[in-house]
């Protein structure tokens, strides 16, 4: 059945410059661990030359979205990759070396 766009076989392609223009999230009240959180984050896209945003997410109703409990949280294309705790810049080069998988 067609009607609405259901059944039909639509196929997506996702490029390396999709996933390289999405951006990375920074969960968080804005207290200096989140603050911190997103600074390290910044130095780890420079560090591996990765052109990408970084956004900072202060609602709670959108962190709960997540599923994230305790802040400050990562979100790296739309998955919760740490929360709770202040990732160092070398962790956050090996989480978005996995999962960015381009670096």
């Amino acid at each position: 059945m067609a009607l609405f766009g259901f059944g039909k076989n639509k196929k997506t392609q996702t490029t390396q410059q999709d996933s390289v223009s999405s951006p990375v999230k920074v969960l968080g009240s804005g207290c200096a661990s989140c603050n911190q959180l997103e600074e390290n984050t910044r130095q780890a896209l420079i560090e591996l030359g990765m052109d990408t945003a970084i956004e900072h997410v202060t609602d709670f109703v959108a962190i709960a979205a997540y599923g994230v409990m305790t802040t400050p949280a990562l979100v790296v294309d739309g998955k919760a990759l740490s929360s709770g705790k202040v990732l160092s810049k070398e962790e956050v080069v090996v989480l978005l070396k996995e999962t960015r998988g381009n670096a």
